[in-house]
């Protein structure tokens, strides 16, 4: 089977355009609901939660090793820690429990 490469180009130019320029189209006024302005409002971040969750756990060669690190990484986060230091706790909990299992 022999695949026209630039069709699968015009393809996912057409879809991105219309994804950009159907909703200005059909969106005249601001959004005034409350849910759909919160529900549009936090998309991107579970967007990026739905994409990096699974890398986290999937990263390592063992899943508990991921998982620990995710559950180190949000708990060093809540008390306060910076980025460079939540980075720096997850590693360290992956290369030991990586060497312990």
């Amino acid at each position: 089977m022999k695949t026209n490469i630039y069709l699968y180009i015009f393809v996912m130019a057409f879809t991105t355009w219309c994804m950009r320029v159907i909703p200005s189209l059909i969106m005249k006024k601001p959004i005034e609901n409350r849910f759909a302005k919160s529900f549009l409002y936090y998309v991107p971040y579970v967007t990026l939660a739905i994409m990096t969750f699974p890398a986290i756990v999937q990263a390592t060669d063992q899943p508990l090793a991921g998982a620990a690190a995710l559950v180190a990484g949000i708990l060093a986060a809540w008390f306060g820690a910076n980025l460079f230091s939540v980075a720096s706790i997850c590693c360290i909990t992956v290369l030991l429990l990586e060497f312990l299992l």
